[in-house]
């Protein structure tokens, strides 16, 4: 057994057929495992290996295929065991026939006894259990005798109480036959009923052997004469041998296959069409999709009985003629082929109604050439490329009534001659004209086009159904007002102006989706209509007809979001209300408090919206007549306290009210439904509880709540909670009040929805390797949460150590995704997640720029930059729908597309970490970008794809430049996007950048030639601003600056040693250039990057400590000259990243890295991790580290002489002022004085009380 491990990329020479197999999972679609050898569990599936076929070669293309270009790299990933849950090697005898056999059949010697009554007697014979059958020998041991067949579809299989471990056996019809076996042991018992129980279950003789890795018919299956399915799908068929496809003779499919009716043979990799299956006459149903064929033969014409023939996902280019002699032939599969047009020989099939051709190279089509298959009534032509329908005929097209257009590139199309067309689909086209009969036409679907007008002659009248969103309508055609039975109208993502009257008046219409528009106002209704659901969000209304509600009266859903309305009409005309409304959206208007009294006679809401108004309370004895509300959201407005007669509302489940100015919690924790509660962002103070929580009570959010201090006992009785959030108090010692400076700080949200789980997981750590980068990502698993959570706790890591291997940014960010991607293990075989990460580091190659942002993603998490106010996307979506690129790549790959465009009906993404059985259609490689960010970059958002699938690039920035606070910010995008419509989970990060020129106290800039990794010894002094409480430090709380001078081997010598007093040579060699942490210095190289926190100085009194009250910290040692904190440099994987250490154990140590969840800070019971930096400061870990001798850091007592303190005039009043009233006083510069800027105050989010001091010391040497 190899194991995965490969010692080198030579390939050697053909290893024998016999000893060498290869073990393929090969799940829905693509190949997801490979190895070579004996397969150690029977789950998995086998191929043997051809002698053409090498290994090392085929691990080779497989991790090229996923995205590694180094072949090092490639040999290094190839011999790691982790690798083994995607492809693994195997050599020596071939020994899984005997878990093939227990999977297709069951085989043993037993007591046998025939019939029901005592004239036979208990006999030793072989018993088979196999297909459909029970086979009994006539003698035992042997199956060279008479074989007796008993049939079990529809019979019965029972438990015989009078022996032990003992079954009886039924056939079914009025010649039953029984046969009763005793077996030895109660697992054998109990396996022969289980399987026997579901063949007598079955209403048809179907046997399924899909997945079962055979490479032919088993044997003992052809005495299953009743046999009529038979399906072989996803296995490794052989044409040659004993049980191979080309054995399938005449008389041997005669006479054991006499009843055969359906046979299924896709996902085989025949390469050839099997000849031998034609020679079976009884077959109406052929699957032989996704084998690789590339020719049909003639011999196809010998199947008259064939009705359904697929051969979707082969390289078919032509068909033969005899296939036009199948004249029961129905349905004919030819999608995902290489077809350049409809094939000919398809106008001979009479009996055919539907050509599926999706996926081929059609380019064009000719109506005309329709006219000669007059028994064609639906056509579908999916990703086709077609770029043109061409419509000469002037006869009509009587027999056509569904053509499907999508996912091509039609600029125009006049369809009129299709005079009974009932059902279009042209969605994603590049439509700017369409004309379409309208005689029969029922639906419509063409959005995403550029449409000006659809033009339809007749008018329609039997239409129900029409989407035109996301085209550029104007106005609506007339035709459509006169349509009769339309119910579902979509005009969403329009320019739409006006509405006309005649359209909301309509007898029919159920449904009017008419959001992201320009709409100013919305006609009068002049009497009662049947409309159940309207969505208006996004136009410019400024006020509802005043009879809206009580004209409206079967109104159940009403969407009025992101508009300009000042009051709402009231529900009816008098005290008693018929309003059936039952959901409401009303975020993002300007309604104040007078509304809520209009909402009174919707006694029947179960979801209410009010967020981000102008609401400074809310009516008492108007809230508790919601007894039906279950969901309300009253988030960003000025409300101080949510009414006590919320206690009315008995259903209600969720209740959200983020960034109001609440100081008392609300009474819902005695509701027996309480899920959700959210008040976070708000004044909360204390809350008091009543002495038991429903044990409903799934989530609560308090964050944001500065003022709040819970007591213990209210921790404890919140224990049970599955997700509590809450703020991490940022330490008071003297440490954290001054830490380093914050150029960057973050808020994120995470929202269900109406889902049980939460499937989006956030990254986020300001302190990411030194103090000066940060990481921050977001994971989207869809329907699971597994995924996610594993890349939320392993990626920064493996982030941490890729930057290590390499200093290219596109490399580093792809290796981290694939590596990823490979620890994921067998949850990343069937679950998958899109994933995004943002690395914000050094970028001293750029000229003039000292930071980058480099974003790699995969799937649909999305980033956007704030630039000058504007937006920068910096990820690629990785769909099919909006990659054309990708579309193509996974259709040559030959993958089934459904018809919702998802890859094998799995997902719509062609990009995603895990589901690695749907490799290589859906592959790890990321798309990575780097930009280099300046002063003009304010904020960056992070998103998953039902953020950005609601809220538009512009949208969002605008969202967040007005609220400025990041997690305000976060929060708010979320309640938009579930308040727009998003009922899934919906995540976002916003991270504040404080990058700028305004604070800069360095010397000129490094030349071009003094890039990162070039050897340039140079000292980095760190400034400090205040610290926001709300995002605590993580690094040390004294300014810290560090040598780089030391070489690697002086740092490996003098581990655990102090550092040297000696003061360095005052020569100009020797003396570094001074940089600020806004542009700091290039290191030894990119592998010795120095520690973020070491070292420490004081004058204030003899223990370092503020007080000579305060007792002295374990773990921090003062000698009256220098304060020595012992430290255990391997508990930070993100913050140290120093030179190579020289022991192999140093090595060993560092790899050891902790769990994400003590690295990025208090993992929330939801999976979700932000980063406590205050637990990263250096004072803390050296508090809770273990003590070791070679983890010590020693700075001098005293200022370097040459330290001068530069106080400009602006500030040199503050700067006396302060050093009045702070004795002792350290010596250091003060920052320089700020000109003014464009940039917004609040995102820097000053601390009161602090004293903006910049503290600079001078480090000798730093030992590890």
């Amino acid at each position: 057994k190899c194991g995965g491990a490969v010692s080198s990329l030579g390939f050697p020479p053909a290893w024998p057929a016999v000893n060498v197999w290869v073990c393929v999972d090969v799940g829905v679609g693509g190949c997801g495992w490979v190895g070579v050898g004996v397969a150690s569990t029977p789950n998995y599936d086998f191929k043997r290996l051809d002698s053409s076929e090498r290994p090392l070669q085929m691990v080779y293309d497989y991790l090229t295929t996923m995205g590694y270009d180094d072949p090092l790299r490639v040999q290094q990933e190839a011999a790691n065991s982790d690798l083994s849950c995607m492809i693994r090697f195997y050599s020596g005898e071939y020994q899984s026939r005997r878990y093939q056999q227990e999977r297709t059949l069951l085989k043993g010697v037993f007591s046998v006894r025939k019939g029901k009554t005592q004239l036979h007697k208990w006999a030793e014979r072989q018993v088979i259990l196999c297909g459909t059958c029970l086979i009994v020998a006539s003698v035992k041991d042997s199956l060279t005798g008479k074989m007796h067949i008993l049939p079990l579809v529809g019979g019965k299989v029972e438990e015989v109480k009078r022996r032990q471990h003992c079954l009886m056996f039924s056939s079914a019809g009025p010649q039953a036959q029984t046969y009763y076996v005793n077996f030895d042991t109660l697992a054998e018992y109990q396996h022969w009923h289980r399987q026997a129980s579901k063949v007598v279950s079955q209403t048809i003789s179907l046997v399924d052997l899909s997945c079962y890795s055979l490479e032919e018919v088993p044997e003992y299956l052809f005495y299953s004469q009743d046999v009529t399915h038979l399906n072989l799908r996803h296995n490794f068929m052989s044409l040659e041998g004993p049980g191979g496809l080309c054995n399938f003779d005449r008389a041997l499919c005669v006479c054991r296959f006499a009843q055969l009716k359906s046979l299924n043979l896709s996902h085989n990799r025949l390469g050839v069409f099997p000849e031998s299956v034609s020679e079976i006459q009884t077959l109406s149903e052929l699957n032989l999709s996704c084998n690789g064929l590339s020719s049909i033969p003639p011999c196809i014409g010998n199947l008259q009985s064939l009705q359904t023939l697929c051969l979707d996902g082969n390289h078919l280019n032509s068909l033969p003629e005899e296939l036009g002699g199948l004249m029961q032939l129905c349905s004919l599969g030819l999608s995902f082929n290489n077809f350049p047009g409809i094939p000919a020989v398809l106008e001979r099939l009479g009996a055919m109604d539907k050509l599926a051709m999706a996926g081929n190279r059609v380019e064009v089509l000719e109506l005309s050439s329709l006219l000669r298959m007059s028994h064609i009534k639906s056509i579908d032509l999916r990703l086709n490329g077609l770029h043109c329908v061409k419509s000469e005929t002037l006869e009509p097209i009587k027999q056509l009534t569904q053509l499907d257009l999508r996912d091509n590139r039609l600029t125009s199309m006049d369809l009129s001659a299709a005079c009974n067309l009932e059902t279009l689909h042209c969605q994603r086209n590049q439509l700017e004209t369409l004309t379409l009969s309208g005689f029969a036409l029922r639906t419509l679907h063409a959005s995403n086009n550029r449409l000006a007008t659809v033009n339809v002659y007749p008018v329609p009248n039997q239409l129900t159904h029409m989407d035109l969103s996301w085209n550029l309508l104007e106005y609506l055609p007339d035709w459509v007002c006169d349509s009769r039975k339309i119910e579902v109208l979509d005009v969403s993502h329009n320019l739409l102006l006006e509405l006309p009257a005649r359209l909301l008046s309509g007898l029919s219409l159920r449904k009017l989706l008419a959001g992201s528009n320009a709409l100013q106002k919305l006609p009068d209704l002049l009497d009662h209509i049947p409309l159940e659901a309207l969505d208006l969000q996004h136009n410019k209304l400024g006020e509802l007809p005043e009879s809206f509600f009580y004209k409206a009266l079967n109104l159940k859903y009403l969407n009025v979001s992101a508009n300009a309305l000042e009051t709402i009409p009231p529900s009816s005309q008098s005290e008693e209300s018929l309003s059936t409304l039952q959901e409401l959206y009303l975020t993002e208007n300007n309604l104040n408090e007078n509304c809520a009294a209009l909402l009174v006679g919707h006694q029947n809401l179960r979801v209410l919206h009010m967020a981000y108004n102008q609401l400074l309370s809310f009516p008492a004895s108007k809230l508790s007549k919601f007894e039906l509300l279950e969901e309300l959201n009253l988030s960003g407005n000025k409300l101080k306290t949510i009414p006590s007669t919320v206690s009315s509302c008995k259903r209600l489940h969720t209740l959200i009210a983020h960034s109001n100015h609440i100081s008392v919690f609300p009474e819902v924790l005695n509701l027996p439904e309480i899920k959700l509660v959210d008040v976070s962002c708000n004044e909360l103070t204390e809350i008091l509880l009543p002495d038991s929580l429903p044990a409903t009570l799934q989530e609560l959010d308090l964050t944001g709540n500065s003022s709040l201090m819970l007591e213990h006992k209210t921790l404890n009785l919140f224990s049970h909670i599955t997700t509590l959030k809450l703020d991490q108090k940022p330490s008071l010692n003297a440490g954290d009040s001054q830490g380093t400076s914050t150029l960057w700080d973050h808020g994120y949200a995470e929202m269900c929805g109406q889902r049980n789980k939460l499937c989006v997981s956030v990254l986020a750590v300001d302190r990411f390797g030194d103090s000066m980068e940060a990481a921050y990502g977001i994971f989207d698993g869809d329907r699971n949460e597994e995924v996610p959570r594993l890349l939320q706790c392993t990626m920064g890591d493996v982030l941490s150590e890729e930057i290590q291997h390499s200093c290219v940014d596109s490399v580093y960010m792809c290796n981290t995704f694939l590596t990823s991607h490979r620890k994921l293990g067998m949850a990343g075989q069937k679950l998958g997640a899109s994933a995004l990460l943002c690395y914000v580091h050094h970028e001293s190659s750029e000229p003039g720029s000292y930071f980058g942002l480099t974003v790699a993603n995969v799937g649909t998490c999305q980033a956007v930059l704030c630039r000058d106010g504007q937006p920068l996307a910096l990820s690629k979506v990785f769909s099919l729908e909006r990659s054309a690129e990708e579309m193509e790549r996974v259709k040559t790959a030959k993958a089934i597309i459904t018809e919702d465009n998802k890859v094998s009906g799995v997902t719509c993404c062609s990009r995603l970490l895990g589901c690695s059985y749907l490799s290589p259609w859906v592959l790890p490689k990321p798309w990575v970008r780097t930009e280099p960010l300046c002063s003009q970059d304010e904020f960056l958002i992070l998103g998953n794809r039902a953020l950005f699938q609601r809220l538009s690039y512009q949208e969002a920035v605008k969202t967040v430049l007005a609220v400025r606070d990041p997690r305000a910010a976060a929060k708010k995008l979320c309640t938009l996007a579930q308040s727009y419509g998003c009922r899934d989970n919906v995540g976002a990060v916003v991270v504040a950048l404080h990058i700028g020129e305004d604070s800069c106290t360095c010397e000129p800039p490094l030349t071009t030639s003094e890039i990162r990794g070039t050897p340039t010894p140079i000292s980095v002094p760190i400034s400090v601003p205040p610290v926001d409480p709300a995002t605590p430090s993580s690094s040390s709380g004294i300014a810290s600056e560090f040598n780089s001078e030391t070489s690697a081997s002086e740092v490996g010598s003098e581990a655990g040693s102090t550092a040297s007093d000696e003061h360095p040579s005052s020569g100009s060699n020797a003396r570094p250039e001074r940089r600020c942490s806004l542009h700091p210095a290039a290191t030894l190289s990119l592998f010795q990057r120095q520690p973020s926190s070491a070292t420490f100085s004081s004058n204030q009194s003899d223990n370092g400590l503020d007080s000579d009250d305060e007792a002295p910290l374990e773990g921090v040692i003062s000698n009256g000259s220098k304060l020595e904190v012992e430290v255990d440099i391997h508990c930070c994987a993100f913050q140290l990243r120093s030179g190579p250490p020289d022991s192999p154990k140093e090595i060993s140590d560092l790899k050891k890295s902790p769990s994400t969840s003590s690295l990025f800070g208090k993992k929330l019971s939801n999976g979700s991790v932000v980063a406590p930096e205050d637990s990263h400061n250096i004072i803390e870990v050296a508090l809770e580290a273990p003590k070791k001798k070679s983890g010590y850091f020693a700075a001098p007592a005293q200022q370097d002489p040459e330290d001068q303190l530069v106080v400009p005039p602006s500030l040199e009043q503050d700067v006396r002022e302060q050093l009045r009233g702070h004795s002792p006083v350290i010596p250091g510069p003060p920052p320089p004085s700020t000109p003014p800027t464009n940039r917004d105050p609040n995102w820097d989010h000053p601390q009161p009380g602090l004293p903006p001091a910049t503290f600079q010391q001078e480090v000798y040497d730093t030992a590890l």
